[in-house]
């Protein structure tokens, strides 16, 4: 298959360029490398690998003439001594081929001036065949950015034209309000008015929502993510002719006169006044800023009817479009850069778990429908073994030793032991009749022994989009049991125990050494077990409702936690219960997750393989989203999770990360619910 490919390649990128009086002999030396590598096989004892040849090329050679005879080449027991292929098995037949070959290519490498770079093509193809999907994606990107800034930059001149006439004209036809541009047809003036009431009242409310914006607002006023200097410029000079209005509303209000008309020569001097006063708006540069900047904090202390969630809400719009500028900022020294994203695609349904062995080398992924797939990525995106459980499958872990193991938990109480190289079940162990969904695994760092959480059945299906839709929670909380296990044996070594009583434990994680375990449960409480001891040592109410996923910090002196209520905490585990930090994250990011359809279909959920994966030194989180995974940087000065760079790539919200640091490159892994896994290679800048 190697061979093939190869030879296709350069047919694809060489020899498809020659004019037609070429191709036979295109044709002759590809027919004469097959048979040097049928040659090859019988002369080296290894007849099965030319059976396998003629196995995959049957339906391409059986019809074409030269290749009728080869057909019982396998099953000759001397074929060197046959007429038909004693020329072929000599010195002077290989040697002559070889030389024809070389010269061929050496002549095609010389006289076409486009293939310069051949070789450095050849040995890397595999970033020219992912070099085009780049550019396009990038372009896709840069095309939704101009979209999106062409409508910020229509929206802001179509607010500017409204906040004019309200300052000049007091009266507004019924129409102008939903007219995109203003000034493509003559305006009818002496159209009915509106009432004078009318008037007051929709232009208090435009005020007000400037005010509200800037009330509570940070010292610099809140700009729209994204938006440009020019966009900001604007943003603030409406901000100071709002004041104005506000400041001198009644003088303004009081002088108005019914009926009133103006000539289409009039209007367009007045258009072209205020081109003029914007023009010189956006030349005072900073200075114009600050000075918006102050008025509209005067304007802000000034006294206004507002109802208490209108204040609140306008904090919040605030704040999210202050982190959002601050975002843009973090961006902009950007601590990793992106190589390379690529997409395995060979899943059909949601995925539940993706996890990367400890040599990172290898991947494997497990969906909803029981699908296994364990596939490498370097240096190319391969599936090495796949499989399909006939029961469901809930759980899924890699082994730390002989990590060519994987170990599968089952929904009817059974652990399987299945060999990715040999692509078959070693084992299967029953762990408990009672409770028959394996919702954790989790193997020491030493192997020689594995946790395994197993679970009552839930009462409520975990795909009930009614209950989610209700608020409904702690739909997990059914008795539940933390078991260890030998890995050598597959024998039970003991059972842990759990107060204050037997809960359903949804995630496990251990340290460096395997003398610590964490785990998180359906009841909220996190508990940190002695291994050494095989007891539990402490444990803490964490979060209102599950607990969905834990992990070590990097010097492992705090555990980070994500729950059912939204939050991203971290805990001292050197005194119970001692909150660190804590931080809210969007439901995209925490579960459940929803994936709507047609007709009002909706597919929910819950969450099973890890939520977030640190980097190689524990600064920097990967998370979900619901178009790709996300890394923000802790630790921060201003306790805040701050967005440092977007993944994206995905059409479906993403379920389950990891990040894999072994190789030089940190590769991150992002799966999503319509089945898609994407793998992106990182490279972290050193300040």
């Amino acid at each position: 298959a190697a061979l093939r490919d190869y030879w296709s390649y350069l047919d694809r990128r060489l020899f498809s360029r020659l004019e037609d009086v070429y191709r036979p002999t295109v044709n002759k030396l590809k027919t004469s490398l097959y048979r040097y590598y049928l040659v090859h096989t019988v002369q080296t004892g290894r007849n099965d690998k030319a059976q396998e040849f003629f196995l995959k090329q049957a339906s391409e050679l059986q019809n074409q003439a030269e290749w009728k005879d080869w057909f019982v080449l396998p099953f000759l027991p001397a074929p060197d001594s046959n007429p038909t292929f004693a020329t072929y098995f000599s010195r002077q037949w290989a040697d002559t081929f070889i030389v024809s070959l070389h010269n061929f290519l050496s002549v095609l490498f010389q006289c076409m001036h486009i293939l310069f770079l051949v070789t450095n093509v050849i040995l890397n193809f595999e970033a020219e065949c992912h070099r085009s999907s780049l550019i396009q994606e990038e372009n896709e990107s840069l095309r939704h950015k101009l979209f999106a800034l062409q409508a910020e930059s229509s929206r802001m001149k179509k607010e500017e034209l409204e906040v004019e006439e309200a300052v000049v004209h007091h009266k507004l036809p019924a129409y102008v309000a939903n007219m995109d541009r203003l000034g493509d047809s003559e305006l009818d003036m002496t159209c009915s008015q509106r009432s004078t009431a009318h008037s007051l009242q929709s232009r208090g409310g435009f005020l007000s929502s400037l005010l509200s914006q800037s009330k509570k607002g940070p010292a610099r006023p809140a700009q729209p993510s994204g938006a440009s200097p020019t966009q900001t410029a604007l943003y603030n000079a409406k901000g100071k002719e709002g004041t104005a209005i506000s400041k001198d509303g009644k003088s303004h209000f009081s002088g108005l006169v019914a009926g009133e008309s103006s000539s289409l020569q009039q209007r367009q001097k007045r258009l072209q006044e205020h081109g003029k006063e914007r023009r010189e708006l956006l030349s005072k540069g900073t200075s114009q800023v600050h000075s918006a900047e102050k008025k509209a904090d005067i304007s802000a202390s000034e006294p206004e009817p507002c109802s208490e969630p209108q204040a609140d809400q306008a904090e919040t719009s605030t704040k999210t479009s202050a982190s959002s500028t601050e975002s843009v900022g973090v961006r902009q020294e950007q601590p990793f850069i992106v190589l390379s994203q690529e997409e395995y695609g060979e899943h059909h349904s949601s995925i539940m778990y993706c996890r990367v062995d400890c040599s990172g080398r290898r991947v494997a992924s497990l969906d909803v429908d029981g699908v296994i797939k364990v596939w490498s990525f370097n240096p190319i995106m391969q599936t090495k073994a796949s499989s399909i459980s006939k029961s469901p499958l809930l759980s899924l872990e890699w082994a730390t030793k002989r990590d060519r193991l994987l170990l599968l938990g089952s929904g009817v109480g059974t652990v399987r032991l299945y060999d990715t190289e040999a692509k078959k079940n070693l084992c299967e162990i029953s762990i408990d009749e009672d409770m028959p969904r394996i919702l954790s695994l989790a193997c020491s760092p030493s192997g020689a022994s594995f946790v395994c959480s197993a679970a009552a059945q839930s009462p409520i299906s975990h795909m009930d989009f009614s209950v989610v839709s209700s608020g409904g929670k702690s739909m997990n909380q059914v008795p539940g049991k933390l078991l260890l296990w030998d890995t050598k044996t597959m024998k039970q070594q003991l059972q842990f125990s759990l107060e204050p009583e037997p809960i359903a434990i949804n995630c496990t994680a251990f340290n460096h050494n395997g003398n610590l375990l964490v785990t998180g449960a359906a009841d909220g409480i996190v508990r940190l077990f002695d291994m050494q001891q095989h007891e539990c040592a402490m444990s803490w109410k964490a979060h209102d409702g599950e607990v969905y996923s834990v992990e070590f910090s990097y010097d492992e002196n705090t555990v980070y936690s994500i729950g059912e209520d939204g939050k991203f905490i971290q805990w001292n585990i050197h005194k119970s219960g001692l909150k660190i930090s804590e931080y809210a994250l969007p439901s995209e990011a925490t579960g459940p997750f929803v994936l709507s359809g047609y007709s009002g279909y909706k597919q929910v959920q819950f969450p099973r393989g890890r939520l977030f994966a640190f980097d190689s030194e524990g600064n920097y989180m990967l998370t979900c989203s619901s178009t790709g995974g996300v890394i923000f940087k802790l630790n921060g000065e201003d306790k805040v999770l701050e967005s440092c760079l977007s993944l994206g790539g995905h059409r479906a919200p993403v379920v389950t990360v990891d990040w894999s640091t072994a190789m030089d490159c940190g590769t991150c892994l992002t799966a999503s619910m319509d089945g898609k896994i994407k793998l992106t290679t990182l490279l972290a800048q050193k300040s």
